[in-house]
């Protein structure tokens, strides 16, 4: 108590560094500490083992859903990239009266005032065997029997998630557009560059700190992601949140806190190589 009075810097870090303990660093040092743990079907046994990661790293069944999850990111994130740069470049550039910004930017933020789950199964009424989509395309004779893959697939469970994380990626590009000097852009132009070399000679560059921050949500949701990918695929399809929902249901938390782990570690691995072509603190 004596060393925080003499050093108030220290006192008034405390607080915030006893939340991050007790609410961040406690639960990911519980579930290591779990990850070694053994059980059977009644149980949980504490002891020091290395067969839950033994058992996860040599899976053939974990490979698969690691690749997956993979597909599922990097697929979603460049769709999302795409789409988040284009909204936020319309909305920056081509919008100059802040109100209709502002009325544009509030109805891109509608469709996230109603839950994950019912905007999900918004999608099953269109693209379903006899949905909205199958329907109207065989009504019109371009196609004789409906199309399969709309629904319960890949197709489907990427669909969902641009629907679900696209505005993370066009806020944080739109606020990083926003504070580029219109002036720079004018200089391009004047200098003869060409409208899509002035995006990605000028534009890009300067917006590297909106587009790492929409890409570390986009990633990081996705690779979590388990709700999405069993109700959009119908249970056809298995991502890394799926095997570990999976293990928690079957009351295997060991091994579930042990894929909890791995995945972690793999997320950390991706977010630092994007840090290395990025420097976060700097581009703010």
């Amino acid at each position: 108590m004596r060393f925080l009075t003499a050093n108030p810097s220290y006192l008034q870090v405390t607080p915030l560094a006893l939340v991050i303990l007790l609410f961040l660093l406690f639960p990911v040092a519980t579930i290591v500490i779990v990850s070694f743990w053994d059980y059977n079907a009644y149980q949980l046994l504490p002891d020091f083992i290395f067969e839950n990661y033994e058992f996860l790293l040599t899976s053939s069944v974990t490979l698969s859903a690691y690749l997956k999850t993979f597909f599922f990111a990097i697929t979603t994130w460049v769709i999302t990239l795409t789409l988040g740069f284009t909204v936020a470049y319309y909305l920056a550039f081509y919008i100059r009266s802040p109100l209709l910004q502002g009325v544009l930017f509030v109805l891109c933020t509608v469709p996230f005032l109603t839950s994950n789950i019912i905007r999900m199964i918004s999608w099953i009424p269109l693209l379903g065997r006899n949905g909205l989509v199958n329907s109207t395309l065989q009504e019109i004779n371009l196609i004789d029997a409906p199309i399969e893959w709309l629904l319960y697939s890949d197709f489907a469970v990427v669909l969902a998630f641009v629907h679900l994380y696209t505005l993370f990626m066009v806020v944080p590009i739109f606020n990083s557009m926003m504070r580029i000097d219109r002036n720079l852009i004018e200089a391009s132009i004047d200098a003869g560059a060409s409208a899509f070399q002035t995006i990605f000679q000028v534009v890009v560059p300067l917006c590297k700190s909106g587009i790492a921050i929409g890409s570390i949500f986009v990633v990081t949701l996705v690779m979590g992601d388990f709700i999405t990918v069993s109700l959009m695929s119908g249970g056809l399809s298995a991502s890394v949140g799926v095997l570990i929902r999976n293990e928690i249901s079957l009351l295997q938390y060991p091994a579930a806190a042990a894929g909890a782990v791995v995945l972690l570690i793999t997320v950390l691995i991706m977010l630092s190589i994007m840090f290395r072509f990025i420097n976060i603190k700097k581009e703010l």
